[in-house]
């Protein structure tokens, strides 16, 4: 006898993000699914001042009781179609609870694919991993290549950090391991995949060359930020130029900001002095 009954077709934490154009030039997302441990929420979108057909959607990505257990697997997949705008948003760190053992991981797997002139912004809150947690997790960006000449190349802004764990409960850096994959694909017009970029972040307390924490040389957070596209590309060459004016041994005065007692004083360098002088004192220099 056949079962009566439908065959359950969900997978556990199996998620779809489809964000599509409807005519003329309407982004809507056509699909917003999830299954537990993952949830999403989408607020109504957007529009932006400078392009006003543009409608900038907001998607944020949950776990129920805010972290994943041992053993917990997430699998997202999001689409953006030509001209669309996504913002990936969470409401609070993803928490790492304890695992039984090393041996037991809690993982998650990102697949983003993304069309021309479309954008895509990725800032999460970091991951928390709690005392004695096992995680690991991939993100594959595929961008597709325009094939007219007057469309650009899609656009991505996303970080991916992670803190020390629970201050308050003397964590630090105190997990049995964490790691994190980064990869960006440029998909040619005629079909072919080409590694643009390939970030991994491995922290296991198994190592070799010692503990987490005697290696973080007393850092709280860890993290990467990938800009990529025309749309970001001022706000690569902002952290760029940044970058470049960090204070270097034997080259900046700490308590001046500046490379001489010569050197033109403008708003922009003593904004910057300001801003080094706080994070020296709190770490965020080193």
């Amino acid at each position: 006898m056949s079962n009566p009954f439908l065959t359950a077709t969900a997978v556990p934490g199996h998620g779809i993000i489809h964000l599509a154009l409807l005519p003329p030039s309407t982004p809507r997302l056509k699909t917003t699914s999830y299954q537990y441990p993952l949830k999403l929420i989408s607020p109504a979108p957007v529009r932006t001042e400078n392009e006003p057909y543009h409608l900038v959607h907001t998607v944020y990505l949950l776990t129920y009781g805010g972290g994943l257990v041992a053993g917990d697997t997430i699998d997202l997949t999001v689409i953006l179609e030509p001209t669309t705008r996504l913002i990936l948003l969470t409401q609070g760190s993803t928490k790492l609870f304890k695992s039984p053992g090393p041996h037991v991981l809690s993982k998650q797997c990102t697949t983003m694919n993304v069309a021309p002139d479309s954008a895509l912004c990725y800032l999460p809150d970091p991951v928390q991993p709690f005392e004695h947690s096992c995680f690991e997790q991939s993100q594959t960006y595929n961008i597709t290549m325009p094939s007219a000449d007057r469309q650009r190349t899609g656009s991505l802004c996303v970080l991916d950090w992670v803190c020390n764990g629970r201050q308050a409960n003397g964590e630090n850096w105190s997990f049995y391991r964490y790691g994190s994959r980064n990869e960006i694909y440029l998909t040619l017009p005629e079909g072919k995949r080409k590694l643009l970029l390939r970030d991994n972040v491995l922290l296991d307390q198994s190592d070799a060359h010692g503990s987490i924490v005697s290696r973080m040389h007393d850092l709280a957070v860890f993290g990467t930020l990938i800009l990529f596209g025309p749309l970001f590309h001022s706000l690569g060459q902002l952290f760029m130029a940044e970058f470049k004016a960090l204070p270097r041994i034997g080259g900046r005065k700490w308590d001046s900001g500046s490379e001489s007692e010569d050197d033109e004083v403008d708003a922009a360098i003593v904004r910057r002095a300001g801003r080094h002088r706080e994070e020296s004192a709190h770490g965020v220099l080193c």
